[in-house]
């Protein structure tokens, strides 16, 4: 059990700080995409790299439309809806402050278990823990001099997004992992039919480009995807099979100082 824990805390260590320097490329690639399209490209990317993957170990990828469904489920609460969001966000407020927002979502997946997940009992110790972490948060924020000049609408857009997080985790623990498959695939299926569900709405909503792409934006989005989305994603499907969705969802408590850092050396946040 021991050699189990200390497994998924460094799983956890790397999702960190993997998932903190997503806040980056999402800002870096809106640039140049808009909001769905920077969601597509990072599914896309991600599916690409964990398809190579997948042939890399010959594991095979079911074709029954039950796991497909199922695992569509994942990819619209996970990636797609979640992805979207945060990419808008970000067009109005700091990747920094994106961070920091998306640390809500322990609290959006303890209240997702406690209406939707009854059987996923968050222990009293993950309680405690979440609410030291919420509490660091809060004041990490500032909460007490509101949020300056930030887009209400933005903010609101991030708080749903770690609402859809917080639903997805348990969900994935439930419905998900059930199928037995390995973690690989199942975040392949994840992004692919999410990908696809996506990709119509990415070509009739709008413009597909919203500024010119450069070295900067697409590096970017290839990261995102094929690092940020992919493998981060199978790293979180194994702490959640091994640790739990509670767990799991509170990498994002940690990620904000990743966000935080990364956003003021490169993007020159305040």
């Amino acid at each position: 059990m021991a050699k189990a824990q200390r497994s998924w805390v460094i799983d956890f260590s790397i999702l960190a700080l993997i998932w903190g320097a997503s806040f980056l490329f999402i800002a870096v690639a809106g640039k140049a995409l808009p909001p769905v399209g920077v969601t597509f490209f990072r599914m896309a990317f991600g599916a690409i790299a964990l398809f190579v993957l997948v042939k890399l170990a010959k594991q095979k990828i079911p074709m029954n439309r039950e796991a497909w469904l199922k695992t569509l489920g994942a990819g619209l609460l996970m990636s797609a809806f979640p992805f979207t969001l945060f990419a808008y966000a970000e067009l109005h407020i700091a990747s920094g402050l994106a961070g920091m927002v998306n640390a809500a979502t322990p609290v959006m997946t303890v209240l997702a278990i406690m209406i939707a997940f009854r059987d996923q009992k968050p222990t009293r110790v993950q309680l405690i823990g979440l609410a030291v972490g919420i509490v660091g948060t809060l004041v990490l924020l500032g909460v007490w001099r509101g949020f300056g000049e930030n887009d209400p609408l933005a903010l609101g857009a991030l708080i749903l997004a770690t609402m859809f997080y917080g639903f997805g985790s348990p969900y994935i623990r439930k419905v998900v992992s059930p199928l037995g498959l390995p973690n690989q695939v199942a975040v392949f299926m994840q992004l692919t039919s999410a990908s696809i569900a996506t990709l119509p709405i990415y070509l009739f909503s709008g413009p597909l480009l919203t500024g010119t792409p450069d070295w900067a934006s697409i590096s970017s989005i290839i990261t995102l995807g094929v690092l940020g989305t992919g493998i981060a994603y199978v790293f979180y499907y194994r702490i959640i099979d091994a640790a739990g969705s509670t767990v799991a969802s509170s990498v994002t408590i940690v990620q904000p100082v990743v966000a935080v850092i990364l956003g003021m050396l490169i993007l020159h946040e305040s």
